[in-house]
């Protein structure tokens, strides 16, 4: 049973270029503490910035807990994502479900910024529970995503 993709989109102040940066170069910073999988607070989100980097989360200890993959780089337009969760929250490097972000110049200025969360229907555990958790998850991080980038000072540069 295919499993409709979780749509969500923001416009922001920011011009693509910007909210690229932000989005892949700060995850750690935007992205709320105590709201990932790893065991304690994530000290960051790291997307290393080439096709096949690593997705990940590192707490305070320096302990990494694997989140997935860059599949697509292509700043400051679109990213595309492996997110390679199981429906119990852990990596599973066989699970592949692609998380794609675009940045597009908004009429008016800013930009429009657009997430896609699809194949929801290749988690095997807890499918539908997990599915419904992505959406809810997806909804607050792309507007927690924006009002952040928002707040910068230096945010329509």
């Amino acid at each position: 049973m295919t499993i409709a993709p979780v749509r969500r989109s923001i416009h922001t102040k920011a011009p693509p270029a910007r909210a690229f940066e932000i989005f892949t170069g700060r995850m750690g910073r935007w992205w709320p503490r105590g709201r990932t999988v790893g065991q304690a607070p994530h000290a960051d989100i790291v997307l290393e910035p080439h096709v096949g980097g690593r997705w990940f989360e590192r707490n305070d200890e320096g302990r990494e807990t694997q989140w997935g993959k860059v599949l697509v780089w292509e700043p400051p337009v679109r990213l595309v994502l492996a997110w390679q969760l199981d429906g119990e929250k852990r990596y599973d490097p066989e699970l592949i479900t692609e998380v794609e972000i675009t940045f597009a110049p908004a009429d008016g200025g800013g930009t429009e910024v657009r997430l896609e969360h699809r194949n929801l229907e290749r988690f095997r555990k807890n499918r539908d529970a997990w599915a419904a958790a992505v959406e809810s998850g997806w909804t607050d991080m792309v507007r927690i995503f924006g009002d952040y980038l928002d707040r910068l000072p230096d945010a329509e540069e």
